[in-house]
């Protein structure tokens, strides 16, 4: 079903733009990607990195905040084409278990898009889980176009 409208942008083309203007984001260092895009949503990874590790062995929560940042800024340009000027005016997370030492995968659902604003939803897990280890709603500023 999310599978109904094709993305106005592409991996391949999301990954150049976001390369090019956000490159301490986007890199081979990072191990932050894109998976896939959809009109309306995206699933974006963090591969997995002991730099990640908090003390007690557990992923760092600033990790996941950032890849529940991260998904739906994907899911909005994919949805919309490039307007990178769009912002997050709100983000809430809610953590819900100790990930696993391996990547994170965040899926980012637009729940709302207007002219001005997006809301998004968004759920990550440990790659191979099922169960949420964070669920995150977020709000987006959009820049008139």
């Amino acid at each position: 079903m999310k599978h109904m409208a094709a993305p106005k942008l592409t991996v391949k083309e999301l990954d150049r733009l976001l390369s090019a203007e956000f490159p301490q984001m986007l890199n081979a260092r990072s191990g932050y990607g894109i998976e896939e895009v959809w009109s309306g949503g995206s699933r974006v990874r963090k591969h997995f990195s002991a730099d990640s590790l908090r003390p007690g062995g557990t992923i760092a929560g600033t990790t996941m905040m950032t890849l529940a940042d991260f998904a739906p800024y994907v899911a909005i340009l994919a949805t919309i084409g490039w307007v990178p000027a769009a912002v997050t005016t709100h983000i809430s997370i809610n953590f819900l278990k100790k990930p696993a030492p391996r990547d994170l995968l965040a899926e980012a659902r637009l729940i709302k898009l207007g002219k001005r604003l997006a809301v998004a939803e968004v759920g990550i897990r440990s790659e191979g889980e099922d169960d949420l280890v964070a669920h995150a709603t977020s709000t987006y500023a959009i820049p008139s176009r």
